[in-house]
């Protein structure tokens, strides 16, 4: 008869003891670790990005206010006299005013209180321009310039520059406010239009002979 035996060997292989588990768990916990540190800045850099690209762009600054063009233009008349001409004056600066251009270089005309026959005016601060009334005086050291053919007298104020013309019919009166620098380049397309409108007449200075 075949003799069935039961063995209480155990299977083939390393043997775990107790001491093994510490070490285990320590190794296991330093894994969980490494694996973590390296986990949080690559979520954070991936968070970080696409805040970014769900982030709208800031729009880009606007130009600037420059010299010519620094903030708001008035566009309201401009308060200017205008005393009761003299018939033949009176068709002069007619004359004058019905030529002069809607710009002085790039100054653009403002309408006038009073008397838009005989007077105009042209951006902000404004540039004036006024027909008729009395020629200045000049004195012996006052100055005197010729621009395109018309004589001009210059009385320097504390804020503008008054130029006066000395050798026409009727005379002509352009004030330029200091922030426009150099009035006499203001005058120079103005000159045109005294010229083409307005009839030399008198004597002219010695100054403005030449």
């Amino acid at each position: 008869m075949d003799e069935i035996t039961s063995s209480t060997e155990s299977p083939a292989g390393p043997e775990t003891t107790a001491a093994d588990a510490p070490r285990r768990d320590r190794t296991n916990r330093s894994a969980a670790l490494l694996a973590t540190l390296v986990a949080v800045p690559v979520t954070v850099a991936v968070a970080g990005f696409t805040f970014a690209k769900l982030t709208p762009d800031a729009p880009a600054a606007g130009p600037g206010p420059t010299a010519t063009s620094a903030g708001p233009r008035s566009t309201a008349p401009v308060e200017m006299a205008a005393p009761r001409l003299a018939e033949r004056p009176e068709t002069v600066c007619r004359a004058l005013t019905s030529q002069l251009p809607p710009t002085v270089r790039d100054l653009a005309q403002r309408p006038v209180t009073a008397g838009p026959e005989q007077n105009a005016a042209y951006g902000d601060p404004a540039l004036t321009i006024a027909c008729g009334g009395a020629e200045p005086e000049p004195g012996d050291t006052d100055d005197v310039w010729v621009v395109n053919k018309v004589c001009w007298h210059a009385a320097e104020g504390p804020d503008a520059t008054v130029l006066t013309t000395l050798d026409r019919e009727t005379a002509v009166r352009v004030t330029v406010p200091r922030t426009y620098g150099s009035a006499l380049q203001w005058v120079s397309p103005i000159s045109d239009v005294v010229v083409a409108s307005v009839p030399s007449g008198g004597d002219s200075p010695g100054g403005c002979v030449g």
